[in-house]
């Protein structure tokens, strides 16, 4: 059968089209909504870790929302510089996001070189919690209140040590505004992780530091700590019994925060969802109130807010710093 020339133009239409559609197929069966496969979390601090509790609480409410399994991936290390800088070096896809913490996004970036620009290589999701840090000492020091910690301080300049999981953690920024605000001589002892810090100081081998909650209150109410005072700005619902260190010295405030951070130039799509999911899970009453329990606060906001806090912790602790005279190596 012969075909005129309308007739032959229509079939190469009719052809090409087809084709076309067989070529389209592929990518439209590949362009599934977000999550469609297990995600990372990386938290950059050790398992027990106040952060990896929140993370995993995170983790597995995400995984419950999703229907994906969400891992959580410990790499500590360098007061949190390892497992976020892993973050800035990951794709911007949405499967690998980090717990970020305010040592590694804010802190050490002021004190030391880091292999990452916070605001530039990572993006902000949402905050998560602020944990205001216990002042915690060890039974045989001679202060059960923040006054007669500050006396004995004065009374013996450079004697008495404070620790920390590490240089650069709000943890040690704890200790730093103690000594800038009430001008005394304190001796800073740096560790590999809050743990270690913890542990020599239930042994003795350590007189006081500062630490997030979850970790410290249990030890001090089965009396193998003292709880002299809380850095946040008002009593913790979960410690009511034990005052504010503003309460003795005004103005004091010392709290580490948690955030949900992914790898830079992340796609405002997949933005939207972590950040929407991550508000959603922070205004749900059953979720917060296990935050609360543990003398943290849950705290959600835009990535915008987000962004516009990191900026202005920076600068904050970049005066304190300052103040106890602690150059940048950079």
């Amino acid at each position: 059968m012969k075909l005129g020339n309308m007739q032959r133009a229509g079939l190469l239409i009719t052809l090409s089209a087809t084709a076309a559609g067989f070529a389209l197929a592929p990518v439209a069966a590949t362009a599934q909504p977000f999550p469609s496969r297990p995600v990372r979390m990386i938290v950059p601090n050790l398992a027990g870790s106040a952060t990896d509790v929140v993370a995993r609480m995170v983790a597995q409410r995400f995984t419950e929302m999703w229907g994906q399994q969400v891992v959580v991936d410990n790499r500590a290390g360098a007061s949190g510089v390892i497992g976020t800088e892993l973050t800035a070096r990951a794709p911007a896809d949405g499967y690998t996001i980090l717990m970020g913490t305010s040592a590694a996004l804010v802190i050490v970036p002021i004190i030391n070189k880091v292999p990452y620009e916070t605001l530039r290589d990572l993006t902000p999701v949402s905050l998560v919690v602020v944990s205001p840090q216990m002042l915690v000492s060890h039974p045989s020091v001679a202060a059960t209140n923040v006054n007669e910690l500050v006396a004995l301080a004065r009374a013996n300049p450079g004697k008495l040590n404070c620790g920390s999981p590490g240089t650069g953690t709000s943890n040690h920024l704890g200790c730093e505004l103690l000594k800038v605000m009430t001008k005394t001589d304190i001796l800073h002892v740096p560790y590999k992780g809050a743990s270690a810090a913890i542990s020599d100081l239930v042994g003795g081998q350590l007189h006081f530091l500062f630490n997030s909650m979850p970790a410290v209150w249990p030890l001090a109410k089965a009396g193998k700590l003292r709880a002299l005072a809380h850095g946040g700005t008002k009593r913790s619902p979960a410690a009511p019994e034990v005052p504010t260190v503003a309460e003795s010295i005004p103005g004091f405030q010392c709290a580490t925060w948690y955030a949900l951070i992914a790898p830079g130039s992340m796609p405002k799509p997949i933005l939207a969802k972590l950040n929407g999911d991550m508000v959603k899970m922070i205004n749900e009453p059953a979720f917060s109130k296990r935050i609360i329990d543990q003398g943290q606060e849950p705290k959600a906001t835009t990535s915008a807010e987000l962004g516009a806090f990191i900026r202005e912790e920076s600068t904050r602790w970049s005066g304190v710093l300052k103040a106890a005279g602690i150059k940048a190596s950079k």
